[in-house]
């Protein structure tokens, strides 16, 4: 059986964002918990995407490394990863497939022999473009199911947690044990 919500009801009864429920939900309670709801819509929007593009042989994270890349234009790994939120280890693994499908080419950054750029290969921009189209489509449709409203209100508070600016607020509140 599908059960099918619109926009904004809550699976619970009432709203389980309402002040009332995140003061006397149990402290165990994993719907309160910001990290684990954002787990959630990660893996939702992430699932939303890798159906959407799958076409074209990519995966939603690939191609947004591949959209890093083009938009950078040549950077450096440790550029990349800071544009992409990740720590090198984690970028090295992730660009792994996309180096043995020839659609990046990692190369010694000519001016700093330490460093190593990565390249966008003809493939890797062909491939890119190709999906681009289907992500273009997913990024309409999302939007269609959410609202503008919504969707440009989600875009800006993920943009803010994204930011410099939140990490900078959220260290500043870590207390040393």
């Amino acid at each position: 059986m599908m059960i099918v919500m619109k926009v904004g009801e809550s699976w619970r009864k009432g709203n389980p964002w309402s002040d009332s429920l995140m003061n006397t939900a149990r402290p165990t309670d994993p719907e309160t918990c910001y990290n684990g709801r954002l787990r959630q819509v990660t893996r939702r929007v992430t699932q939303f995407y890798d159906r959407r593009i799958a076409s074209s042989g990519l995966k939603s994270t690939q191609l947004n490394i591949l959209m890093h890349i083009d938009f950078l234009g040549k950077p450096t790994l440790k550029v990349l990863a800071q544009g992409l939120i990740m720590d090198l280890s984690a970028l090295g693994h992730s660009l792994k497939p996309l180096e043995r499908g020839s659609l990046i080419e990692l190369v010694a950054d000519p001016n700093d022999g330490r460093a190593r750029r990565v390249y966008l290969t003809r493939n890797g921009k062909i491939m890119m473009t190709e999906a681009m189209a289907l992500w273009s489509k997913a990024q309409d449709d999302l939007e269609n199911i959410m609202g503008a409203d919504k969707a440009q209100a989600l875009h800006c508070l993920l943009g803010f947690v994204a930011s410099e600016d939140f990490e900078r607020a959220f260290r500043e509140t870590q207390t040393v044990v």
